[in-house]
């Protein structure tokens, strides 16, 4: 999927010219907690055929985050923050916040996969309702309200195995007010799986050239 790998690499670029003095990566996984900011994806549990590195992996979400920030290049300081698949909204906005409030110049890469419902290709098979959750996440997103990430219900986001849910809503805690601009560098859902990635700053911040 060159198409998305590009749209990644070019929001982590654009992100890392914002010179952040910290970079947060946040993503879902089994249990809420941080991660030594040196640990690496081990590969190997999805793909066989990759050598494992013999050390405790990241969760995907995390590992894939640390990923992009290696292959451009970023050498400054890093936390990995996961969040619990089943965290409420209201405890993952108050995570969301903590971290914007924890000190000046943090950025934030946030990942966590749409529905993976959007076809009969897909990896839950095609359910009808998923096409119409991943809009309403697009459009709150486009729009800049992130705010209404809050409302995402739960359950359907599980029933539709959207596993970005809860880091969604820990990043319209932590942007909760800074009103957001948004640009849409991919959307899609290649193999039935939705793709969503953005580019979002506090309003009134020129992009970096």
């Amino acid at each position: 999927m060159p198409e998305l790998r590009a749209a990644c690499a070019g929001a982590v670029g654009r992100l890392l010219r914002e010179d952040p003095e910290v970079v947060v990566v946040v993503g879902p996984a089994a249990a809420t907690g941080g991660w030594d900011c040196a640990s690496r994806l081990d590969a190997s549990a999805f793909a066989p055929s990759i050598a494992s590195t013999g050390t405790r992996s990241l969760p995907l979400s995390l590992g894939l985050g640390a990923m992009l920030l290696d292959q451009a290049g970023y050498r400054g300081r890093r936390r990995l923050r996961a969040v619990g698949q089943d965290e409420p909204a209201d405890v993952c906005v108050a995570l969301g916040a903590a971290l914007a409030d924890s000190e000046a110049g943090t950025g934030l890469l946030v990942m966590g996969d749409g529905s993976a419902r959007r076809s009969r290709r897909a990896p839950g098979y095609l359910d009808p309702r998923a096409e119409d959750f991943d809009a309403e996440v697009k459009g709150a997103v486009r729009a800049g309200r992130l705010d209404a990430l809050q409302g995402l219900d739960q359950r359907l986001a599980r029933d539709l195995m959207v596993t970005g849910r809860p880091a969604w809503q820990v990043l319209s805690g932590a942007m909760r007010s800074l009103a957001p601009t948004a640009e849409i560098l991919y959307s899609g859902a290649p193999f039935g799986v939705a793709y969503l990635v953005a580019y979002l700053r506090p309003a009134g911040r020129p992009d970096p050239c």
